[in-house]
């Protein structure tokens, strides 16, 4: 099992992921003492029942679910044309400039 502080964590979050992705346990210790445990999910969790996960969601007032049937028909039409002369990525720069 690999151990690594909290600083180690927040700096090499990215390589100790890919060694749990590996099989390997990663002990995190705050002044020597574990506070937490990174493990791969087991092929268990995987195939956690979703229907139970968004009643979960429900009850805890975190998602709404519809009442009525997707609204399948927009998906047909066709999507709409940029304005001659106009640039996606022109727009998005202004809406970064303007903190959207």
């Amino acid at each position: 099992m690999k151990k690594a502080s909290i600083t180690q964590t927040k700096n090499q979050l990215s390589a100790l992921i890919d060694a749990v992705k590996h099989g390997e346990t990663v002990l995190i210790m705050d002044r020597n003492r574990p506070v937490a445990r990174l493990e791969p999910v087991s092929a268990d969790d995987n195939n956690a029942d979703p229907e139970g996960r968004l009643a979960r969601l429900e009850r805890a007032g975190i998602i709404r679910r519809s009442k009525s049937a997707p609204a399948l028909d927009i998906l047909k039409l066709p999507p709409p044309k940029p304005k001659k002369g106009g640039s996606v990525l022109q727009a998005l720069l202004d809406e970064r400039k303007e903190g959207r």
